[in-house]
């Protein structure tokens, strides 16, 4: 039950803020944008405070280190992969340019309409 509450005070926080950003109109838009960031803020503190922020927390502490884990390419090995892309999305690009012309070439003369 403490968590259900400590959830709608987090819920209220933001949405606090965001009325703050509306009711401060007059005010300069940095500090507009200072409320709403410290609503939210405020209402991350109260959240990670809950159990299924704690358990958020350690579902983030597990991915990171599972990231770390991971064998990333290297500069060269990325490269010739983005070339690789680049190059069959030129292809298919042409290939579907010569497919497109052919059929409006194809309806062209099924229509009876020849540019001749």
């Amino acid at each position: 039950m403490t968590d259900q509450i400590k959830l709608l005070a987090a819920v209220l926080l933001v949405v606090a803020g965001v009325a703050g950003f509306y009711l401060l109109a007059d005010s300069l838009l940095a500090v507009r944008v200072l409320v709403v960031l410290a609503g939210v803020a405020g209402a991350g503190f109260v959240a990670w405070k809950t159990a299924p922020g704690q358990q958020f927390e350690g579902f983030a502490r597990d991915s990171v280190k599972e990231a770390r884990k991971v064998v990333w390419p290297t500069r060269k090995e990325t490269l010739q992969t983005t070339g690789i892309v680049f190059a069959f999305v030129v292809v298919m690009a042409i290939l579907m340019w010569v497919v497109d012309a052919s059929l409006l070439t194809a309806v062209k003369w099924l229509m009876g309409r020849s540019d001749s």
